[in-house]
């Protein structure tokens, strides 16, 4: 349901206290504005601390710093005119008590009067005593019908026209911005070069990062990683590229619901983040990646507040993928114990957006160690697949030698002797590998030569792989994976070995 149908239902069914987590204030007021005419000229009053009520002559700056007689306001007026309040920044106050105990008698006197308060706040901080009788409504970023509507308004001012094609751009790069921000990253394309063009979708870009950065929470993740440097893993590929326009608008046409996401468990250095980063980039789609550290803050509520707004910032930049690294760190702790359930509550919240999710938010999530997963996040429902990630087979141990030969010393390819790296290092993961690479390549150039295939095994007999020092969650894990929990991301299994 949209803002305006769920407010206007609000106002009719008189729920009295509604309160508005958003930045963007002055869209949200033209949004209230325009709820109020339809539901018959209500009048609009609102109040800050620093200059009172606003709007109306009669009562222009009655309550200027004085949130309590801001309420007290309500009692001034007929019972019958119905009239919204809107309180700016009114959530700062919430916790004095004589605002508290009003807005409760208020909560029980406006049931019966066409009358509601609406709080705007750019987050959710809202006391126990109050939790009963407010409703919180989400403020959604503008959509890809309201962001067309902007541009193509500046375009008329500008008395310029762009093809259909350059207009779906820009919208596509401005979703996830706010109007203002929208407003402002156009107006410093047009001071540039006097129109809008094709290259400002770049500045657009730019302004995107530079928005998702401020919210510190998720980071705009820039990826030239293919497919095909992921050595070995075909199954798990062979699944991805048959999903490679599961996006587009022909999919649905076809039918097609939008994918829902990974979760890929395995051994770490095994090649789950670079796929992350391969999907997105195969995909053209950007890549967003949590933190899930980041949505923890100190203050009560404020964590449950930025895993609404993650929420919100990934499906208005949808279709997008969400990476979310080592998930099974962040909810080891879901029992609550030591957190107030904090923890408990980003969990339920998470997971209910991720069986319920109908964006095309395309979900990419890691984990080394399985048993510190709640179990609900292995339901099905919750990713379309569970992929196991062990370590690689010889062939592919191989794979990833030559891939990562091939990038370093494409001309001299041949000169390594590839079946015999991928024999003697059994074990080895794909990260381990790399490492291999990078010290033989420190021998040599600290020998003033190129490094041989003597260098990479010699590099290799100093390195003591995970596989050996985790023996016991490695075993574990291949255990887990062996017994039909997941499904192999490679053809050939080396659970065994």
């Amino acid at each position: 349901m949209a803002f305006s149908e769920e407010f206007e239902l609000l106002l009719r069914a008189r729920y009295p206290l509604i309160y508005v987590p958003t930045l963007e204030e002055e869209r949200l007021e033209a949004a209230i504005a325009c709820s109020a005419k339809h539901q018959g000229n209500r009048a609009v009053y609102t109040w800050d601390f620093v200059d009172g009520y606003q709007g109306n002559l009669n009562d222009a700056g009655f309550g200027k710093r004085n949130p309590l007689q801001a309420l007290e306001f309500l009692d001034k007026l007929p019972a019958s005119a119905p009239a919204i309040f809107v309180l700016r920044d009114f959530h700062r106050f919430l916790d004095d008590i004589s605002i508290s105990r009003k807005l409760r008698n208020l909560a029980r006197s406006l049931k019966s009067q066409p009358k509601n308060i609406v709080i705007l706040s750019p987050q959710v901080t809202i006391p126990d005593e109050l939790g009963e009788v407010l409703t919180i409504l989400d403020f959604p970023l503008p959509n890809a019908t309201e962001i067309r509507s902007e541009i193509e308004r500046l375009l008329t001012a500008l008395g310029q026209t762009l093809d259909g094609r350059l207009l779906d751009e820009l919208v596509r790069s401005c979703q996830g911005l706010s109007i203002e921000r929208i407003r402002r990253v156009l107006a410093r394309a047009i001071a540039t070069h006097g129109e809008l063009r094709s290259e400002d979708i770049d500045l657009i870009l730019e302004e995107k990062r530079q928005t998702i950065r401020q919210t510190q929470i998720l980071d705009f993740y820039p990826t030239t990683a293919n497919i095909s440097d992921i050595g070995g893993l075909d199954n798990l590929k062979d699944w991805l590229l048959r999903r490679g326009g599961a996006f587009s608008e022909k999919a649905r046409q076809y039918g097609l619901p939008h994918p829902r996401g990974l979760l890929l468990v395995g051994i770490q250095g095994t090649g789950k983040s670079l796929t992350a980063k391969a999907i997105a980039h195969h995909w053209h789609l950007p890549l967003l990646r949590l933190d899930v550290g980041r949505l923890f803050a100190g203050l009560v509520g404020e964590s449950e507040s930025r895993t609404r707004q993650m929420i919100q910032l990934a499906e208005a930049l949808a279709p997008c993928v969400l990476w979310i690294d080592e998930i099974d760190k962040a909810f080891s702790g879901v029992d609550g114990r030591g957190d107030a359930g904090t923890t408990s509550r980003v969990f339920g919240t998470f997971i209910t957006w991720l069986a319920e999710k109908t964006s095309p938010v395309f979900v990419v999530a890691t984990a080394n160690n399985i048993q510190t997963l709640p179990p609900e996040m292995l339901r099905k429902g919750r990713f379309d697949e569970i992929f196991f990630v062990g370590l690689p087979s010889q062939a592919e141990r191989r794979a990833i030698f030559e891939v990562h030969l091939a990038r370093l010393r494409p001309s001299a390819l041949k000169q390594y002797d590839l079946d015999r790296l991928a024999y003697e290092t059994p074990d080895f993961s794909g990260a381990e590998i790399e490492q291999t690479i990078i010290e033989a390549m420190h021998i040599g150039f600290s020998q003033n030569r190129d490094f041989m295939t003597d260098d990479i095994l010699e590099a290799a007999s100093q390195i003591v792989p995970l596989a050996r020092t985790a023996q016991a969650q490695i075993q574990f894990l291949q255990e887990w994976a062996a017994a039909g929990k997941a499904r192999m991301a490679s053809r050939q299994s080396n659970l065994g070995s």
